[in-house]
């Protein structure tokens, strides 16, 4: 069964990613074709990229490093639920992403974003990061405003439009990451 993640990937006190990251997770295993785990990049300690060798090189020495490779080489694709900060994505997320390389290339990616213009600026840097990973990223995205699909900038109530597309996204999703199994086979 084709196994997706969904990264969680804000660290803040009081994130609002996390309401955002647990209905994804509620929706998307609602779905058959599919398994999906939620992972919250609080769980893996990372520090910045205390690694001696480029991750490219594949020679992780830290034992965070190598927790984090064996989680993420477990997927097929990936969710990655980013806010939105000084038009990038967070810090956390790029941290995270940068720790590995090969864990990723050959596996889909889709967005699910969030801040005062859906998070759609962070997503369109998080595209670039994962050309270089050798990802694919689908088309559909889920961009939540701050302002619209929160309560006082803090409690999620997501509209009701974002659920279909969502769904259009995981089928994406799921539909790339099985195409692309030849490519993680053979690599």
């Amino acid at each position: 069964m084709t196994r997706i993640g969904i990264i969680l990937g804000s660290t803040r006190p009081g994130r609002n990613g996390e309401a955002v990251a647990k209905w994804v997770h509620q929706v998307a295993t609602e779905r058959t074709d599919a398994e999906f785990e939620l992972i919250d990049l609080l769980d893996y300690k990372l520090p910045h990229l205390d690694e001696i060798m480029p991750p490219a090189m594949g020679q992780y020495t830290q034992p965070h490093t190598l927790a984090w490779a064996a989680k993420i080489a477990s997927f097929d694709g990936f969710v990655m639920v980013t806010p939105e900060y000084n038009h990038s994505t967070s810090g956390a997320l790029k941290n995270a992403i940068d720790f590995l390389f090969a864990e990723w290339n050959n596996k889909a990616v889709g967005f699910v974003s969030y801040g005062s213009v859906g998070g759609a600026r962070a997503v369109e840097h998080l595209r670039l990061i994962a050309g270089e990973l050798k990802m694919a990223d689908v088309r559909t995205q889920v961009a939540l405003s701050l302002n619209a699909d929160f309560e006082n900038y803090s409690v999620f109530k997501p509209g009701e439009q974002h659920l279909p597309t969502l769904q259009t996204m995981l089928d994406e999703l799921v539909a790339w990451s099985n195409a692309l199994a030849p490519l993680r086979a053979a690599g």
